[in-house]
């Protein structure tokens, strides 16, 4: 193969784009709450790997670990307003993989207390014969003592 065969197109990067806005997406409560969580199983790899860390051990979730306690609370009425969206990030393609790295922010009403709250998120993709797929994903909170850069 040569170097020529590992472009970065215009489609890859549109599509892995739309990947990243998709995942944010589907966490905001309300109507569709289930369809757009639904959508993570066809933007994951079924063997996925997503990780949690937030200061503490480590969360190691395999897909539909990481999707049902999400959606009970999404949908269970105790927390209401949610969304989480991408602030700011970098896809770099190479050949059949690719990395999203970015700054993302949520904010929602949980048990009648408002909240926010910011932190980084990695995700890595593979293009699989079924099109790109998220491999792993893994992400991190701020709190006292880490916060993202102004």
């Amino acid at each position: 193969m040569t170097a020529t065969d590992y472009s970065d197109t215009s489609a890859d990067r549109a599509e892995l784009e739309g990947m990243v806005e998709a995942f944010f997406g589907a966490f905001t409560s309300g109507a569709g709450c289930g369809e757009r969580l639904g959508v993570l199983r066809e933007l994951f790899l079924p063997e996925a790997v997503i990780v949690r860390t937030c200061g503490g051990e480590p969360a190691v979730y395999g897909v539909e670990e990481f999707i049902a306690p999400r959606q009970v609370l999404l949908e269970g009425g105790t927390l209401v307003g949610f969304r989480e969206w991408a602030v700011a990030g970098r896809t770099e393609i190479f050949g059949d993989i690719a990395h999203w790295w970015g700054s993302y922010a949520k904010e929602g009403v949980q048990n009648g207390v408002a909240f926010t709250g910011r932190g980084m998120k990695t995700m890595q993709f593979i293009r699989s014969t079924d099109g790109w797929r998220i491999s792993a994903a893994a992400w991190d909170d701020e709190r006292p003592g880490l916060t993202i850069d102004a």
